[in-house]
């Protein structure tokens, strides 16, 4: 009897936000580097070896094609240089984002949410400019969300045809992308193929403006969510008001009752993203995800699962 290591490749599959992105090659080098920094903090050894595998990594890269522009990388290259050289929150961090005017945003926005009429008169920039980008997605606009989906689908289609598990990562819109591609995939091209675990980072899947607009809604029963995947992990920062409603598991608990996946769990309340800027504290950025702790855990979890001993 010895331990051998499994021969398949896990594949991490990343869905970005909204707004544009520096070119896909920088992009994806700065999201590997945060979360390989994030798993080596937690276990190095599994660091070790998804370093060694670097093409396991793979970006959907939707967001030049939706927005015929990119950005500079080299304007944000400083702050992710400061964010991974710290190793947590700081009490000012925390602080900013429990303090009183964040929590109250919050209770105004939840609020708005049951009355989507009332948004524009609570929401700030910010939020206006996620509820406008959110709107400008769900409406397909010259087939844009098609365009989208192309990118999630070839990625989770080239991973099931090498037969790898996969590791499906959305943060903020990238969620509800990747909720309603794997819908797609389950309704419209009959995959039977499984993702073995959703990630969702900053998501505002948990929101009645967002649900009211997904792939399905109209349904009832099993085709009323996707069905390709085995399990939902949810992680949302606090003061992070893009992920106005943190839980999952209580507004999707259907598609546990009805088997189509076997486990949704949520992450939040004592989660800190602690990225900033020269804007101060982002709560939301997905840099400042990737790098947490918590995050970082349920990656080098679910990639020992796949390449971890067994024996033989």
């Amino acid at each position: 009897m010895r331990w051998v290591k499994l021969p398949r490749m896990a594949r991490i599959i990343y869905i970005p936000g909204k707004n544009p992105k520096p070119p896909a090659p920088k992009h994806r080098a700065q999201l590997w580097r945060c979360l390989l920094e994030g798993v080596r903090r937690v276990n190095p050894e599994v660091a070790a070896e998804m370093a060694e595998k670097p093409d396991c990594f793979r970006l959907a890269a939707w967001n030049r094609d939706y927005y015929k522009e990119e950005v500079d990388d080299r304007d944000e290259q400083p702050w992710v240089d400061v964010l991974l050289e710290r190793t947590g929150p700081t009490a000012q961090d925390i602080d900013e984002a429990r303090r009183w005017p964040t929590r109250l945003a919050s209770l105004a926005y939840s609020i708005a949410d049951l009355f989507p009429s009332l948004i524009p008169l609570f929401a700030d920039e910010a939020t206006r400019s996620t509820i406008e980008e959110t709107n400008r997605y769900f409406s397909n606009l010259g087939g844009s969300a098609e365009i989208i989906h192309a990118h999630v689908i070839e990625a989770l289609e080239d991973a099931f045809a090498a037969g790898e598990p996969v590791l499906l990562i959305g943060h903020s819109l990238g969620s509800v992308i990747a909720w309603n591609t794997l819908w797609l995939m389950t309704h419209e091209r009959g995959v039977r193929h499984k993702v073995d675990l959703l990630l969702t980072l900053g998501s505002p899947l948990g929101i009645r403006f967002v649900q009211e607009r997904l792939l399905g809604r109209d349904h009832i029963g099993a085709t009323r969510y996707p069905g390709c995947l085995r399990e939902w992990v949810n992680v949302a920062a606090v003061g992070d008001l893009t992920a106005l409603d943190g839980t999952m598991a209580d507004d999707f608990q259907e598609m546990v009752e009805l088997g189509l996946v076997e486990n949704i769990s949520d992450h939040f309340g004592r989660i800190y993203n602690y990225f900033r800027s020269d804007e101060g504290l982002n709560p939301h950025h997905s840099y400042g995800y990737l790098v947490n702790s918590v995050v970082a855990q349920l990656v080098a979890e679910w990639w020992y699962r796949h390449h971890g001993p067994s024996l033989a």
